[in-house]
């Protein structure tokens, strides 16, 4: 019924509250306790005008990114919504109107540089849980209506091969693959695995790194059908993203659609992607 629902939202609105009276919260990107005035988690992980997300969101400490790193790392330009370059979003940029992608559509919370690049470096640690979840949280706050008019069935990550990944200790794109789908209700499916360890496409230049991932990924289940959100931390040339992208469509995936958290405009950018 809907009047419980409300009353199961509110008591976990206040709940939350009450424990930042003893615990005062403190904002997973810049570590600075919040006021007084920042502690209602839904004010702080959500946008004014978003609808409610679920409970468990509400009480989610981790993702309580405080006003002041919300501007800081939602600020962008206007961005072409099938590469995610700065420009029109309508109809594509001009590198897009004669160029076939992978994808169908692209959303960026903002360019790989400053705050937001030490923030992704960040959630890629063993430690970056709360970062990583501090991340999807501001992505879906800048682009929830896209996402949900794109009618997403499930919420895929970029891949880590488990060699990196024993080693390093944790994968960005799962966690914010995660984080996202909780915050959109959504499925989370770790549908694709790298079945070989790349080079770092940012040891490579621009010209070499598809063929680095050409083959790279498989699928490990058929996906006929299914609208896919293909989630990345960070994008550069986009080579990855295409050879995931190729390989859920052909598993039989209706479409793929992209988030990423950042996207290096700049030419000779460090990023992995």
């Amino acid at each position: 019924m809907a009047w419980v629902r409300v009353l199961k939202r509110e008591a976990f609105r206040w709940a939350a509250r009450g424990v930042d009276l003893v615990y005062p919260p403190r904002c997973p990107i810049c570590r600075e306790d919040q006021g007084a005035e920042d502690t209602a988690r839904d004010t702080a992980a959500r946008g004014p005008d978003d609808p409610p997300a679920d409970e468990a969101a509400l009480i989610d400490w981790e993702a309580a990114v405080c006003p002041r790193c919300v501007r800081a790392l939602s600020a962008d330009v206007c961005r072409c919504l099938r590469c995610g370059a700065p420009g029109p979003q309508a109809d594509g940029c001009r590198g897009c109107r004669h160029r076939r992608r992978d994808w169908r559509r692209l959303v960026v919370l903002s360019s790989y540089a400053d705050g937001l690049r030490e923030a992704v470096l960040r959630a890629k640690r063993p430690t970056g849980d709360d970062v990583a979840a501090a991340l999807g949280t501001l992505l879906v706050r800048r682009h929830r209506d896209s996402i949900a008019g794109w009618g997403v069935d499930t919420v895929v990550p970029v891949p880590m091969h488990w060699l990196r990944r024993s080693l390093r200790g944790a994968s960005a794109a799962d966690r914010l693959a995660g984080r996202i789908a909780t915050l959109m209700g959504l499925p989370h499916a770790r549908s694709l695995v790298r079945r070989r360890p790349t080079r770092m496409q940012n040891e490579l230049p621009a010209e070499r790194r598809p063929a680095n991932v050409q083959g790279a990924f498989r699928a490990r289940r058929r996906l006929d059908g299914a609208r896919v959100l293909l989630v990345d931390d960070v994008m550069t040339t986009g080579a990855t993203l295409a050879a995931c992208a190729r390989v859920l469509s052909a598993a039989g995936a209706l479409r793929v659609d992209v988030a990423v958290v950042a996207r290096a405009d700049a030419a000779g950018s460090d990023a992995d992607a």
